[in-house]
């Protein structure tokens, strides 16, 4: 029997006239919360939530121009400008930690440059999450290669959980040299139920490709993970800094999804399509990036 995603995935199809990849039908036999693989015309001002929970996002800014670009199996993704492009979606308590304890980030991202022009602090933007002054979430973020950090953080990718009040997060990170126009699959994961004697409060943790990389408890900076009234974004979380490249099949999970599972995702991710439509945005296509 299918569920409610999958059978409200194949109605979105059929309305579009779109067709289901393998990777799509992956994530969501895996009940994510929200999924939106970010693969819409770059005339449609929406955002369409796969999951069937209708967390539909909104392209920002409204009718400004975009561009689109093929993942490694020809599935369309969303580039990003940035300067100010961004997806937002109203905020909901599936989209917080609280609601189940765990909270599992899954997205695919494709830095454009290595130095990102539209940076905040030490130098890095966020490239998603969820949080604004007085209710700070979650963050993913990406470092530009030249920092200000001590110790440099050259390209490091990582993920945080804060407090409300905000002050710093508890994360996980990796830390690899990153090539211009290479998809990277990152998932982070939130969990507050997973305690233990190393983890006494839960942790953070990262992987990159489909392998864990770092594990991280959450008391490193006392965090407690709570619900706030800001929307989740992609692109940037409050519009301090902008991720210039791609984003797509960008995926929330209530629960912590298996490090088999998300390896098998990125095993169907590379496997390539004979033959696929790319009349749509041939300027864009690559698919080696």
């Amino acid at each position: 029997m299918f569920s409610r995603s999958v059978l409200f995935f194949y109605s979105a199809l059929a309305l579009s006239g779109a067709e289901a990849s393998t990777y799509d039908n992956a994530v969501l036999q895996d009940g994510p919360v929200l999924y939106l693989p970010l693969a819409e015309s770059p005339l449609q001002p929406l955002a369409t939530d796969m999951s069937g929970h209708g967390h539909h996002g909104a392209y920002k800014p409204a009718n400004s121009p975009r561009q689109s670009t093929r993942l490694p199996n020809g599935d369309r993704a969303a580039v990003f400008n940035g300067a100010s492009g961004f997806v937002e979606v109203a905020s909901d308590a599936e989209l917080s930690v609280p609601n189940s304890g765990v909270l599992t980030i899954e997205a695919w991202i494709r830095p454009d440059t290595l130095q990102f022009p539209h940076q905040e602090g030490d130098g890095y933007v966020h490239w998603a999450g969820k949080g604004q002054a007085g209710a700070h979430e979650y963050a993913v973020r990406m470092y530009s290669l030249q920092n200000t950090a001590s110790p440099p953080r050259p390209n490091r990718i990582s993920g945080y959980a804060f407090n409300l009040a905000g002050g710093l997060g508890s994360g996980s990170y990796f830390q690899d040299p990153v090539t211009v126009g290479k998809w990277i699959a990152v998932a982070v994961v939130i969990n507050t139920v997973a305690v233990s004697s190393t983890h006494p409060t839960g942790y953070v943790r990262i992987y990159k490709d489909g392998v864990l990389r770092k594990t991280t408890g959450l008391n490193q900076f006392s965090v407690v993970p709570d619900a706030g009234p800001a929307p989740l974004r992609i692109g940037t979380r409050d519009l301090r800094s902008f991720f210039k490249g791609a984003i797509a099949k960008f995926a929330l999970y209530d629960r912590e999804l298996s490090a088999a599972r998300l390896a098998t995702h990125v095993r169907l991710m590379k496997r390539r399509l004979p033959m696929f439509d790319v009349t749509a945005d041939l300027d864009t296509f690559d698919l080696e990036r």
